[in-house]
């Protein structure tokens, strides 16, 4: 089933571009467009879609408030003449962002996260897929998989996860809800500040868990955690 999608940007050249490059990918299907965002919005607020196209500046409203005021969200790829992102966006957990003049194969890869996370959402994962997890990072959807993960690291508002010869994410989130996020069989948290995936460990002694390069801490309210060890 292709993904609905709508796209408002108050430039006519911009737009029919995105309507162009819409057209060439199967996996999209183009309900409406708008060149301004207050029509944009009324329509938004009617018609549930999957995929929102929006320019960020434009005269009447920005592309960031647009999506804001939705009480329904679609999955939404910003585009800008800019390349200073509004942190807001970050806030918005937008699939991506584009920069103007936009290129089709940037363009495509934008469209190739937007359909991967909506399969992800919409659809259960079968025993022995490869499961995934979705966090928001660097102004993007970033696709990790949970195996690649060596632990993650509560830093206040910001958790980083350690990724196995990767560079380490970043991204805001409470640790309390990315241990939502991941299966309870697979990661457990061991501290305030720490979580770690149970296939990794190595041993437990004392109240350290090591895994392959590091040594992390139990705290006093996860103690029973290494009896629990022992039978997983």
């Amino acid at each position: 089933m292709a993904l609905k999608c709508v796209a408002i940007d108050d430039e006519p050249l911009a737009l029919e571009l995105v309507k162009n490059y819409v057209a060439w990918f199967p996996a999209l299907q183009l309900v409406n467009t708008f060149e301004d965002a207050v029509s944009g919005a009324e329509y938004l607020r009617n018609n549930p879609i999957d995929l929102l196209f929006v320019d960020i500046n434009m005269p009447d409203i920005t592309g960031i408030d647009l999506v804001r005021s939705l009480a329904v969200k679609p999955m939404v790829i910003f585009t800008t003449a800019y390349k200073n992102f509004a942190f807001e966006g970050f806030e918005l957990e937008a699939i991506d962002y584009l920069l103007k003049p936009i290129d089709v194969k940037r363009f495509g890869k934008a469209v190739e996260k937007a359909v991967e996370y909506y399969k992800y959402k919409n659809t259960f994962t079968k025993e022995g897929e490869d499961e995934s997890l979705y966090v928001y990072s660097e102004y993007r959807m970033v696709k990790i998989d949970l195996k690649e993960i060596e632990y993650i690291e509560s830093m206040e508002d910001y958790i980083k996860i350690h990724v196995h010869n990767a560079k380490t994410i970043l991204t805001l989130m409470p640790l309390k809800k990315v241990l939502e996020k991941l299966p309870e069989d697979k990661f457990q948290r061991i501290h305030r500040s720490y979580i770690v995936p149970v296939k990794k460990i190595i041993s437990i002694q004392g109240r350290k868990v090591k895994l392959a390069d590091i040594e992390l801490p139990i705290s006093d309210s996860y103690a029973d955690f290494a009896r629990r060890w022992v039978k997983m």
